[in-house]
């Protein structure tokens, strides 16, 4: 295989508490990290927002302002660099990531493509947290993919499940959306789909056939050789601190870099080169 592989660092996530593990936070702290995914072979920085004030950098933010300055620590630190931003949010008020997304026109934007019951049960068959509805309805998803249309952004469908994968084909086939196709097959969550290589080959089988796809694997060291089958079968590849702490023999990372090393490793093992910014660019479409 010849194709050049795209790689996109998942750089810091929505639920990890930098009290806990070592996500960036900052602008400062998310240039430092993307530099380092860059040099690894990173050409995409998956983005998510938090507060800035001291002691709340584990919580969600949608201020724009903290989504520009976050973003020109990382072009500055990381030259042609593509950013994907982030757009989850449940609940019905997600003015404030259409407005981040609206404002700052990010090459690729997230697009959450269908609903999931977000549950994970612990040891003692309790719940992990109390169940919860990540809620993606098309109204929602038109909204969405209106305002990306708008500014020229590319949406990655994000698809927790194989419904929500045959969705996606439904919203080109109704008008919803006319572009360069991006799938992110997400697997792992425990109500999803599970970090199972053999089901990749029937993810790929349902999506639309111009398409790109990647996989974003949530886990631990199992999920590496669903890395490797995804470089084998002609995807582009994700990883980051949003997504894992460990490396495919157990060690727990420190930094992004670290996973992009490895995850480069994987597309070179399948045959494959790593696309640089300018190439991916050429990849995905993006108009700029």
């Amino acid at each position: 295989m010849s194709d050049k592989a795209v790689i996109t660092c998942a750089l810091n996530g929505v639920l990890t508490d930098p009290k806990q593990h070592n996500v960036p936070v900052t602008p400062e702290q998310m240039a430092r990290e993307a530099r380092a995914a860059f040099d690894a072979g990173a050409s995409v920085m998956h983005i998510h927002l938090r507060q800035q004030a001291p002691g709340k950098g584990h919580l969600p933010s949608w201020e724009v302002a903290v989504s520009k300055e976050i973003q020109q620590a990382i072009r500055e630190a990381c030259p042609g660099v593509i950013i994907n931003h982030t757009s989850g949010v449940s609940g019905p008020n997600y003015s404030g990531a259409l407005d981040c997304i609206r404002e700052t026109r990010p090459e690729i934007a997230a697009c959450n493509a269908g609903s999931l019951n977000y549950l994970k049960v612990k040891a003692d068959n309790s719940w992990a947290w109390p169940p919860m509805m990540f809620d993606n309805a098309v109204e929602k998803v038109k909204d969405y993919l209106d305002v990306m249309n708008a500014v020229g952004t590319i949406p990655e469908f994000e698809c927790f499940d194989v419904g929500i994968v045959r969705c996606v084909g439904m919203y080109t086939q109704v008008g919803m959306y006319k572009g360069p196709l991006e799938y992110n097959f997400v697997m792992g969550v425990a109500s999803g789909m599970p970090s199972d290589p053999e089901l990749l080959p029937i993810l790929i089988k349902l999506k639309r056939p111009e398409a790109h796809f990647q996989v974003t694997a949530i886990g631990r060291e199992e999920i590496w050789p669903l890395h490797q089958r995804c470089a084998e079968l002609g995807g582009h590849l994700r990883t980051g601190l949003e997504d894992t702490f460990y490396l495919a023999d157990g060690k727990k990372v420190t930094s992004n870099g670290q996973l992009i090393e490895a995850i480069a490793a994987c597309a070179r093992r399948a045959g494959r080169e790593i696309a640089s910014p300018a190439e991916a660019r050429k990849i995905f479409g993006t108009n700029r």
